[in-house]
Parts: structure tokens; sequence; C-alpha cells
């Protein structure tokens, strides 16, 4: 069983020797570790994105995968969301293409991933331990469409880039899928929760966790405090009961009755509260600023907001 203690020295073994893995960028304030999923970045180029973390100070990433797939690290993977909304984003970007259009799409990233040499991520890596920025998680997310291949590549994939731990945005039946891969590679899987309440497949309920931790040894929870706020559940006693099986939080504020995404302080989320549990508890669960909201700066600017919001309530 990979316990938090055994991956901790997993975690230690993986840094490089290079001078460049003590010249990390140290985000941790009061006890608390900090950092940013890339997905806040997703207007800017995986270049530009860790650029814009290490500008703002945050020294941990969990590295939205299309930042990276088929080799655009040149490209944003959502260049206008400033402007729309996820859901508005979807619908126009559903219009824009045809469904042979999406077929073909989709059939190009899955050849890329699985031709895509390995060099490739530990390049990537390099260029993470170059900035200062610890990688801690893949957010590689299975879907229904996933072959076992697709599946089977993105542990090879995660294990490149020197992480013990991929965050899935996926459902239920995918997660029975994944199991088997899981337990082959010796890398947790945490699952990421939504607020939709409406599909019994989605990871939005308390028991929808509990199902995928029953599922395996190697399965943890990527507890979304603003989706779960969202879903009008409480997000500080469920981590107080569950931080055992908690390996990432992100951080967003969202108005409950699945209502939007607000800047951070005017929403219903207890960002504050979660934060000051795990200053008080010293578990040892790192947190990561989602920003999703829509902003009236930069995502780097806003991202330093959420930033500043953070060391603010855990002075």
């Amino acid at each position: 069983m990979l316990t938090r203690r055994t991956f901790g020295k997993l975690t230690l073994a993986g840094l490089p020797l290079a001078s460049s893995a003590w010249a990390k960028i140290n985000s941790k304030i009061n006890g608390v570790q900090l950092g940013a999923q890339s997905y806040s970045f997703r207007d800017l180029s995986f270049d530009d994105a860790l650029k814009a973390m290490a500008a703002d100070g945050l020294g941990d990433c969990e590295l939205f995968a299309p930042h990276i797939e088929e080799g655009h690290l040149d490209k944003a993977p959502m260049a206008n969301f400033r402007r729309m909304s996820a859901d508005e984003r979807k619908a126009a970007n559903f219009r824009r293409m045809s469904a042979d259009e999406r077929k073909a799409a989709r059939e190009e990233l899955r050849k890329w991933r699985l031709s895509v040499s390995l060099d490739y991520f530990k390049g990537l890596r390099k260029r993470f331990d170059d900035a200062g920025v610890h990688l801690y998680a893949y957010n590689y997310s299975f879907n229904d469409n996933f072959t076992d291949d697709e599946i089977e590549r993105g542990f090879e994939f995660a294990k490149a880039l020197g992480v013990h731990i991929i965050t899935a945005s996926t459902t239920l039946p995918v997660a029975k899928r994944v199991v088997p891969f899981a337990e082959k590679h010796k890398i947790w899987v945490a699952m990421h929760g939504h607020s939709d309440l409406k599909d019994p497949n989605q990871f939005a309920k308390p028991e929808s966790f509990a199902a995928a931790l029953e599922m395996s040894k190697l399965y943890r929870i990527n507890l979304d405090i603003g989706h779960f706020t969202a879903a009008n559940f409480d997000a500080v006693d469920y981590i107080t009961k569950n931080h055992d099986n908690i390996v990432l939080l992100h951080l967003k504020d969202r108005k409950k009755d699945e209502g939007p995404n607000t800047p951070w302080g005017e929403g219903d989320t207890p960002i504050k509260q979660v934060l000051l549990l795990l200053k008080e508890k010293k578990w040892p669960i790192p947190a990561f600023i989602e920003y999703e909201y829509k902003g009236t700066g930069t995502s780097t600017e806003e991202v330093k907001k959420c930033f500043e919001f953070c060391k603010q309530a855990l002075a």
C-alpha cells in the first residue's frame, strides 16, 4: 500500500540532484503549501504559464494536460477564455467544429498520445525544475472514449514527468476501468469532483468519492472546495473527516445551489476556513489556486490576487 509516508519518500526521491532543485520557489505560507493548477493560465502557452506561476511566486503546480498535449507548447489551450463563461466556451467550440472534424481531432490526439516519446515529458520536467516550480501532479482526465492504451500511456507520462499523482475529472464507470493501471504502476489517482448532482456517475457527492476509494487502495481525492460548496456540501466538515484520503485541494469561490464562480470572498465557499483548518491541523494537503471566475485583469494578475487572499487568510 502506498502510504503518505511512502509517498513522501517517493516525492523526495523524484527530485533532481541539480542545483535547480534547491532553488525552488517557496510558496508555503505558515505551514500550508499553496500552488496553482496550470488551467488557471489557460489563456497562456505552457512556457508563458510557467513564467506566470514563477512571477506570482507560486512554487507548486498541477499540470493541465492540454497545456502540453500534441507538443503545442507555444499555444494557449483556451486563448479567449476571459471573454465568455465556461459553458459558453464549450458551446462555441462545439459549434465551430463539425462532427467529422471533432472525430478527426480526437483521433489525432489519440495518435499523438500513443506515439510521443517519453523524453518529451522528461524535458518538460526539466523546465519546471529550471523555473524553480515543483511539479506535484499531472491532470490527465480519463473519459469514456479513452482506449486502454491511452489510459496506460497516462501513467507512463506521469512517471516520465516524475510525479506520483494523476488527478482526473472522470466518472465512476471509467474509474473502474483505470484500477488495474493504477495498481500496475503504483501511482495514486485522485478523483476531482464537480457539482452535477443529477448524474449518479459524476464525482459530486461524498458517496461518489467513497465508492472510488473502495475500488482501489491507490485511489485518492482531489477535492475542489468551490464545486463541493456549489453542490451544497460542507467542505470544512468533509476535509476534517476525510483528510487522510485527500491529496490535493482546488481553491475557488462559488455560490451554493450550483451557483456561478465569483471573485474570491464574494461567494459561499469557505476558503479562509479551509486554509486555517490546514494550518491548525498541520495536515500535508497542498491547496492549489484554480482561477475560474471572470476577472478584470490578466490571468497572471488574477491568480496573484487569489494568492494574496490566501496569504491574508493565513497571516
